[in-house]
């Protein structure tokens, strides 16, 4: 009798977890879906000091393009560790630059891409630079780049270096910057997958 009962609460307990299961998958996938559909959060001041975000249709490119063809700004900034990173430790290899938020679900949409494309890349040199553009305090920065596998730097906002790269008046942004230090394209919003690659494949291939 003992055994049967036990053998039932098992059976309940696979049940219950295939069924947890089955849920979560469901939340990621609209969650996902939210976040391809609103493409990218619109920063606005609300007062001094302050910042609001708003949800924006659209993405991709940048119809500005203000950096396109000019060396990229120099920056430095302190990653998460502590470490004081400037992109001139970089000099010499293709590294996309890209602005992102704790609170930004594009931006955690794409972080994974960035993260694979990194590791297929590297040995062409390729690194992704993430600069925390939000006040979250550090171990919730730390916390949200785990939870989207990063492994590259992820630096701390200094609220200077988003003006050097013309406001920064969305989330994400990227840039992207080739061996000789010249932004060779922009990104505003969550761009598709293959788009983001064919983006590091041209700075991979430019400046040779």
């Amino acid at each position: 009798m003992k055994r049967s009962v036990l053998v039932l609460t098992a059976i309940v307990l696979g049940v219950s977890l295939l069924l947890w299961a089955g849920w979560h998958n469901l939340r990621e996938r609209r969650l996902a879906m939210q976040a391809a559909n609103a493409n990218h959060i619109v920063l606005t001041k609300d007062a001094p000091g302050q910042t609001a975000a708003v949800g924006a249709a659209g993405g991709g490119e940048n119809p500005t393009t203000i950096l396109r063809g000019k060396m990229a700004p120099g920056f430095t900034l302190v990653d998460t560790s502590g470490k004081k990173v400037s992109l001139s430790d970089y000099k010499g290899r293709p590294v996309l630059v890209n602005f992102w938020a704790t609170w930004c679900a594009p931006c955690k949409l794409e972080m994974p891409w960035f993260e694979e494309y990194r590791a297929k890349y590297k040995d062409q040199g390729f690194e992704v630079l993430g600069i925390a553009e939000d006040d979250a305090p550090k171990d919730e920065i730390v916390k949200t780049a785990k939870r989207t596998g990063v492994s590259y730097p992820v630096l701390m906002t200094d609220n200077k270096v988003a003006n050097l790269y013309g406001g920064v008046d969305s989330l994400p942004t990227s840039f992207y910057v080739d061996k000789t230090g010249t932004v060779v394209e922009e990104t505003v919003g969550l761009a598709p997958k293959d788009e983001v690659e064919a983006h590091i494949k041209k700075i991979i291939g430019a400046g040779l």
